[in-house]
């Protein structure tokens, strides 16, 4: 059990005062639930002409079961199974808190999950890049935690400027990615088959 409170962020198209946590999808990295960020920035990123409000929330994790994963070879394991449609391990857990996977925010070209790689290489391949976290709220109990705040609509301008970061970001990640996977031992056979 943990304590203490959280602001988080989530955007959306519309106010999202209850959110569902059974409208996730089940073969997310986290597993089924409602996800949230703790930076409106990165929340921001994925905002757009369709989902330009960001939503922001309070959430109390007195009394919650909460699960927190470093990027390492437990939550590799746990996002490829997850991926692949396995029984949740932490179906029950009421809060899985971890950084979120490079290739959900960008094309890693489907390399890493291609079999191509190494788990251990894919794991290095999925901490290339910035790293954000992930916080999903996967109970109904922990739902009746999280506390709505209120909501911003981003204008135009801030919808373009937070694209045009993620266009900059995503450049870098790619040079990153690159250089990484240039790194590998079988880069060459990897680099056969992409061609």
């Amino acid at each position: 059990m943990k304590t203490g409170t959280l602001k988080l962020y989530h955007t959306s198209s519309i106010e999202l005062k209850n959110p569902d946590v059974n409208y996730g999808r089940r073969n997310a990295d986290l597993g089924g639930g409602f996800y949230l960020s703790d930076n409106p920035e990165f929340s921001e990123k994925w905002a757009s002409d369709r989902k330009p409000i960001v939503n922001e929330y309070r959430l109390d994790l007195t009394g919650l079961t909460v699960k927190r994963f470093s990027p390492d070879t437990e939550w590799f394991d746990y996002i490829s199974k997850n991926r692949a449609g396995y029984s949740d391990a932490f179906v029950d857990t009421d809060v899985i808190i971890g950084p979120i996977a490079n290739d959900t925010l960008y094309d890693t070209y489907g390399i890493i999950t291609s079999g191509l790689v190494s788990s251990e290489d894919s794991l290095k391949l999925l901490s290339v890049g910035k790293s954000y976290i992930q916080f999903n709220v996967k109970t109904e109990r922990a739902a009746s935690h999280l506390k709505w705040e209120g909501a911003r609509q981003l204008s135009r301008a801030e919808i373009e400027a937070s694209q045009k970061a993620v266009r900059a970001e995503e450049k870098e990640f790619r040079e990153a990615f690159w250089s990484a996977l240039r790194g590998l031992d079988n880069f060459a056979e990897i680099e056969s088959i992409l061609s």
